[in-house]
């Protein structure tokens, strides 16, 4: 599911910008997916140095949270993760680089820097807001923003024609997704100080807002793709709904401690969100190809 949290996002831009400039490169698509996988490690090997002592105390972890268990469990070293993040970092933007001077995308460089300055406030001193709370708004920013951007520049060449206030619906979806993957993490986070969204307003509030933000989400998809017919708009709106409105039936009883029922909500919540992007780049391709 982590993995689809950045995948998606990239594509989502991709799409949008074959959708806005009727040109597509499958050579970036492979570059730009491959940054994804970097970053996608940067981030895991990042955070599992970072928490390392959160998760420890973590009396739950589960397949999607509590991190990999390696520090933990003794299969690797603190140093061979920090190392390892660097590593992923450093190729990361030795991808962009290379991109940048092949396809004159001089930009790309600087939004993967700066998506990876957004992890290091979230997960690193002086910030950390992981930690210090409101850790959600930087992984909104990474994974609505900073990547859906980075895919659309990568194949348009430009910023023109991407959708700004399409952004906002992508933002909130990247947001839901840090407090959906904190709640199985409720009682080791509580245990570490760890004021994360389900930390600071409770676990069922935590719940309900994040369907309500998906909701609303969900609901503003006709800014990412605008010129939708009403029957388009419809169909985004109706395709991504189904999941949540299964996750509002475990509303009440899906607290960490009831880890089979935790689970199904944020499966199904993060379920819903890459639903959401999905029909928004089917919707972008339809509306281009008629």
């Amino acid at each position: 599911m982590a993995a689809a949290n950045v995948a998606v996002p990239l594509m989502l831009g991709q799409v949008l910008a074959y959708a806005a400039h009727g040109r597509f490169s499958w050579a970036l698509f492979g570059g730009v997916q491959l940054l994804g996988v970097l970053d996608q490690l940067f981030i895991v090997f990042a955070n599992d140095f970072a928490d390392r002592e959160a998760d420890a105390v973590n009396p739950s972890p589960t397949v999607l949270s509590g991190g990999s268990r390696v520090i933990q469990e003794g299969k690797l070293t603190p140093e061979a993760l920090r190392k390892a993040a660097w590593m992923m970092l450093a190729a990361m933007v030795l991808v962009a680089l290379g991109l940048a001077a092949i396809h004159q995308l001089w930009w790309l460089p600087v939004l993967v820097v700066g998506g990876a300055g957004l992890l290091w406030a979230y997960s690193f001193a002086p910030l950390r807001l992981s930690y210090r709370g409101h850790g959600e708004l930087l992984q909104g920013l990474g994974v609505g923003v900073v990547l859906p951007i980075i895919g659309f520049y990568a194949q348009a060449g430009s910023f023109a024609a991407l959708p700004w206030l399409g952004l906002l619906p992508c933002f909130l979806l990247g947001y839901v997704g840090n407090l959906l993957t904190s709640l199985p993490d409720y009682p080791g986070d509580r245990a570490a100080s760890k004021r994360t969204y389900a930390v600071r307003h409770g676990q069922f509030d935590a719940r309900r807002h994040a369907l309500e933000m998906l909701a609303v989400a969900i609901g503003f998809g006709w800014l990412v793709v605008d010129g939708l017919p009403w029957w388009g708009v419809a169909m985004i709106i109706a395709v991504p709904l189904g999941p949540v409105l299964a996750a509002a039936r475990l509303l009440g009883s899906a607290d960490a401690g009831n880890r089979g029922e935790c689970l199904r909500f944020v499966f199904l919540g993060a379920g819903a969100a890459n639903l959401a992007m999905l029909a928004w780049m089917a919707a972008a391709l339809i509306r281009s190809l008629v």
